[in-house]
């Protein structure tokens, strides 16, 4: 495990995962997911730990994909080079994470957008501070069909996702509890004490019910045909990358994506 792009706490039951990566928004480097997915796994065979809170350190929960990097690394790479990679590190962390058997919190603070906002959903409850916003502006900075996980529509409801999706805008901590996203919006000064009084609570319950009672709740909304669509958007997604309007944006260093992602989140 990277311990410099993750913290890992202990709090009685409760296990606290936080994002490390003040200094860059917390964009999600390569380093930062395997870091994240090692933990989880690590917080799945402890028997000790109820709940898992993902939080993250700093102003901003995260940014989104660390763009820098992925121009520096990956630009090179090849139809199946990009699919392998971000099927595993995108796509199949995600779904672990939705799969999780345990009761999972997003902290959310400040932006969270992009893969930030894709990774928060992924987590069975989010707890935002009153400064909290949330957007995914992929399609318009960078000519991508969104997130490599649609999960919007499940989250928000058809048609905020669209607006959302279609407009690029952002939508604050108040706008996302309406829509039911969010579930407690808190100051910032009490957020970590609002969310680990929530994860406590959930902790206090029979653990074994509570992974008995999680896993039929996914079904619900898997039966309706959340993970065939997830699965389908994320094959869109992999095309859209070699699209005219991607290819342009690429071609240009990825410059004013990364511009505008700095600008918005700063």
């Amino acid at each position: 495990m990277n311990e410099s792009t993750i913290t890992v706490e202990q709090i009685g039951a409760v296990r606290r995962i936080s994002l490390n990566r003040p200094q860059a928004r917390n964009a999600q480097s390569h380093q930062l997911l395997d870091a994240l997915d090692a933990a989880f796994e690590d917080a799945r065979n402890d028997s000790e730990t109820r709940v898992v809170v993902l939080a993250a350190k700093g102003a901003h929960f995260s940014a989104g994909h660390d763009l820098k990097q992925a121009a520096a690394e990956r630009s090179g790479f090849t139809v199946e080079e990009r699919w392998a990679f971000e099927e595993r590190r995108y796509f199949a962390y995600c779904m672990r994470i939705w799969d999780f058997p345990k009761p999972t919190i997003a902290q959310v603070q400040g932006a969270c957008m992009a893969a930030g906002l894709m990774l928060a959903n992924m987590c069975d409850l989010i707890v935002a501070s009153e400064d909290a916003w949330f957007s995914d502006p992929v399609t318009h900075s960078m000519g991508a069909a969104s997130l490599e996980v649609l999960i919007h529509p499940w989250v928000l409801g058809l048609r905020k996702a669209k607006e959302l999706l279609f407009t690029g805008a952002r939508i604050d901590a108040a706008e996302a509890k309406a829509c039911g996203m969010v579930n407690v919006v808190a100051t910032r000064e009490n957020l970590e004490r609002d969310t680990l009084a929530l994860a406590q609570k959930i902790a206090s319950a029979p653990p074994f019910a509570m992974q008995l009672v999680k896993k039929p709740l996914n079904r619900s909304v898997e039966v309706q045909g959340l993970r065939h669509a997830l699965s389908a958007h994320f094959d869109l997604h992999q095309l859209s990358h070699v699209s005219e309007e991607y290819q342009r944006t690429t071609k240009a260093g990825l410059a004013n994506a990364i511009a505008a992602g700095a600008k918005v989140a700063g």
